[in-house]
């Protein structure tokens, strides 16, 4: 058996798959394969609907919002996120916590003014900044939720007077959250939403309209809010795995319940790491993340061998980021307490052998 602790794409719950698998082969009674159904159909046309309504259960959506599934990743809202929001002469807040975020924060720069008002990159991102105040003239202020290199996470949300914009690729429906604390969120499917290929965006409808620029058609949320998802051909099967994704979540008893189930997770590997004379963490212990928690050897010298014993053991996927080294174990929603059990016992006995 394998343990899937790879950082993305990701684990799927083994019932999604199954039923994945087969709507490849034939959907919906139609006789097609999913794969080559008009994405206008009625049968396409309820997955999008049904996926939409999960968006809106799970997280408590409101009306106030809109919710896009878009192709193109969360890097393209990296440049669409401040086409629609920010204007020419105005300004935004970025804060640098990571590789991810320091691509957003590039690509802001072509639409306007932007401040990187806090920054890890003085200790390789390995905590969250905080403490830092706006004043009201900044358009928003960007975040990136969870950095999935450097292993770091905000536990709570700044509340900063400005409207807040976060990519939330790696932990959204991981943890419970207030979404009206937001003005726009994006997140691409291949963490905890489903495989690569769609991108999931909320948007408060508020927020737009508000840019002198002219917009590409493609890159106006206007235009995907208007044709409900349905522009242009949407990532049908990156879709379809999602919405059945959400509802293995909603049957799991909700976000509430992948919440604690996750915290055990996390609390059970970070413990070992903590507890084990060979390794330690590299991120600050406050701002932890309970996604990709990354751990180093203090003897580097043994990196390949405990490699070795953790994929004899099945756990595939724990070499680290070539930014942090050492090994990261990704424990998205689908990842079982046992898997990291599994993980766990490996760490144990090689502290046994190697003390």
């Amino acid at each position: 058996m394998k343990y899937n602790f790879y950082a993305g794409p990701a684990i799927l719950p083994r019932e999604v798959l199954e039923e994945a698998s087969q709507a490849v082969l034939e959907f919906s009674g139609m006789g097609l394969s999913l794969l080559e159904i008009s994405h206008r159909s009625k049968e396409f046309i309820a997955v999008m609907d049904e996926a939409v309504a999960l968006v809106k259960e799970l997280l408590h959506v409101s009306d106030d919002y809109a919710v896009l599934f878009l192709g193109g990743g969360a890097s393209t809202q990296f440049a669409m996120g401040p086409m629609n929001l920010l204007d020419n002469s105005a300004k935004a807040a970025y804060t640098d916590t990571g590789t991810w975020a320091s691509k957003a924060i590039k690509d802001a720069k072509l639409y306007g003014q932007v401040d990187v008002i806090a920054s890890s990159k003085d200790k390789n991102y390995s905590y969250i900044p905080k403490g830092y105040t706006l004043d009201s003239s900044y358009s928003y202020l960007h975040i990136t939720s969870n950095n999935t290199i450097f292993g770091t996470q905000y536990r709570q949300f700044p509340e900063v007077g400005v409207p807040l914009v976060c990519d939330m690729s790696s932990d959204i429906f991981s943890r419970t959250f207030d979404i009206n604390k937001f003005d726009l969120i994006y997140a691409g499917a291949q963490k905890n939403m489903g495989p690569a290929g769609a991108t999931l965006v909320i948007i408060k409808k508020s927020a737009l309209g508000k840019v002198t620029r002219e917009i590409p058609a493609m890159l106006d949320y206007t235009n995907h809010i208007e044709s409900e998802s349905m522009y242009n051909t949407p990532p049908v099967f990156s879709v379809y795995v999602s919405m059945l994704n959400l509802r293995w979540i909603k049957n799991m008893g909700g976000v509430v319940a992948i919440q604690k189930l996750n915290e055990d997770k996390a609390a059970l590997l970070y413990n070992e790491i903590t507890r084990n004379t060979l390794f330690y963490s590299p991120t600050q212990e406050e701002d932890r993340s309970f996604m990709n928690i990354c751990f180093l050897l203090h003897n580097k010298d043994l990196e390949k061998e405990f490699l070795s014993e953790c994929k004899k053991a099945g756990c595939v996927g724990l070499e680290g980021h070539r930014s942090v080294g050492g090994f990261r174990a990704s424990v998205y929603n689908a990842m079982s307490i046992a898997g990291v059990q599994v993980l766990v016992d490996v760490m144990q006995e090689f502290e046994k052998t190697k003390s």
